[in-house]
């Protein structure tokens, strides 16, 4: 079992044992849903793309990716 404390941004980091038995790496996508009133995470199989950093990208290049995905997905 794992302890972690919400930021102020309402995220969290997952603790090294959760992620070494979920085996989470960085880009995985998760999935959380609630049951019984916890909240369960789960690793999923869905790969999103990288986007570029920097300064140039903007929320309408996140976006339109995401859809690009979508399509591919679908």
């Amino acid at each position: 079992m794992g302890i972690t404390k919400v930021t102020r941004n309402y995220q969290i980091t997952i603790p090294s044992d959760v992620r070494k038995k979920l085996g989470i790496k960085v880009g995985d996508v998760l999935i959380i849903e609630i049951e019984d009133g916890k909240a369960v995470i789960k690793k999923s199989d869905l790969e999103l793309p990288l986007l570029p950093g920097g300064r140039g990208l903007k929320v309408e290049d996140i976006e339109d990716a995401i859809r690009r995905g979508q399509r591919e997905e679908g």
